[in-house]
């Protein structure tokens, strides 16, 4: 049974403790984490939003004499949220669980979160998919990042992209440092890594309405979920017509496990940008970092945002209040949900984190209240 580690998160009287709603956006102006501020925000564009988000600062192991830090995760769902609210629920807790056995932190105590975090969902599956068959289809990138003892670990599954703001020595600009790899198939070295996993499917991989899918159905070639295209026991009925596979498979089409990269904070490391591809569609690693080093901290999140769909609206030609207006669903045909943190590094408490207090948890999101 995995327990649940979040609790609500109280911040004082400044009466956005666990964030606002502005119509389809959630948003978190400016909190404190173990090492700096932070910023959160979401918009929906779905019917029903898919994309979930946490930041978790404090203890990271249930043992408190285990090691210390800051979590953040961004779970950008696909074919309904119950993957990313599975995840949002128990990949922390998993992390907690295996950094308390080893008693710190690292890449390995991080991929066995998301192994048990994975084999947690597809357990449920199939004890509902024959009366709930569509949570078969269900799937969600996951990206997430640890910081703890001066280090930086990054993990990947999917196409959200975590991106560094640092300043630059020689001009001393902000410049932009993408510190996440992206499995998503229209990018040429990824459809070349799921053919060469599967040299005797000619279709792995196949162009569908001018977009790569594999086998014509997803764009991303690592998830969590997704277990129609995992386990061939989920590709028969009663999961969809649409969904089901003409041929049988044998071993697992998609991945779950996450790419990893560690990096040491460095003094000129001043922010991370973690966001699902509903922003990175509209914006430039670098667009982003300027607008987070040129305006002042309190609603960061939210402004990039803002600053997302205003490109979507331009690009449609539109007013970008007209397109404020448009309801969920309808809203899916401009725009993705979109949701982005924004972590500040202050290397004073990087370097002495003991002297700051009470843990924080705080979910992202109109869903997650």
């Amino acid at each position: 049974m995995v327990r649940s580690c979040w609790k609500p998160y109280a911040e004082g009287d400044d009466g956005d403790a666990n964030g606002r709603v502005d119509g389809l956006l959630w948003y978190k102006d400016l909190g404190n984490h173990l090492y700096g501020e932070f910023s959160m925000a979401v918009v929906q564009a779905n019917s029903s939003i898919e994309d979930r988000s946490q930041l978790e600062s404090g203890p990271l192991s249930f043992n408190h004499s285990g090691p210390q830090g800051t979590f953040m995760g961004v779970y950008d769902g696909h074919g309904g949220f119950e993957a990313s609210q599975f995840v949002s629920d128990n990949l922390f807790c998993n992390l907690k669980r295996f950094a308390g056995e080893d008693q710190s932190m690292s890449e390995d105590v991080i991929k066995k979160a998301f192994s048990a975090t994975e084999e947690g969902f597809l357990s449920l599956v199939k004890r509902q998919w024959r009366s709930n068959p569509n949570i078969a289809s269900a799937g969600t990138c996951c990206l997430a990042g640890i910081i703890c003892n001066g280090m930086l670990y990054i993990a990947n599954s999917g196409d959200s992209r975590v991106v560094l703001g640092r300043i630059e020595r020689t001009t001393r600009e902000v410049g932009a440092i993408q510190l996440s790899a992206e499995h998503n198939v229209s990018i040429e070295t990824v459809r070349a890594e799921v053919r060469a996993k599967h040299p005797y499917d000619s279709q792995i991989v196949v162009m569908k309405h001018k977009v790569w899918r594999v086998k014509g159905l997803i764009q991303v070639s690592r998830s969590i979920g997704d277990a129609y295209l995992k386990r061939a026991e989920f590709n028969r009925e009663p999961l969809p017509y649409k969904f089901r596979l003409s041929e049988p498979f044998f071993k697992p089409i998609l991945s779950w496990e996450p790419s990893m990269s560690t990096h040491k904070i460095h003094a000129d490391d001043q922010f991370l940008i973690f966001a699902s591809d509903g922003l990175w569609e509209h914006l430039s690693n670098q667009e982003a970092v300027n607008i987070v080093s040129n305006y002042p901290r309190n609603g960061i999140a939210k402004r990039l945002v803002k600053a997302a769909m205003r490109e979507a609206a331009k690009k449609r030609e539109m007013r970008f209040s007209d397109l404020q207006r448009i309801e969920q669903g309808v809203r899916r045909h401009f725009h993705d949900d979109i949701t982005v943190i924004v972590v500040y590094l202050n290397p004073k408490l990087i370097d002495n984190a003991s002297l700051w207090g009470s843990p924080l948890s705080i979910r992202g999101g109109p869903a997650n209240p």
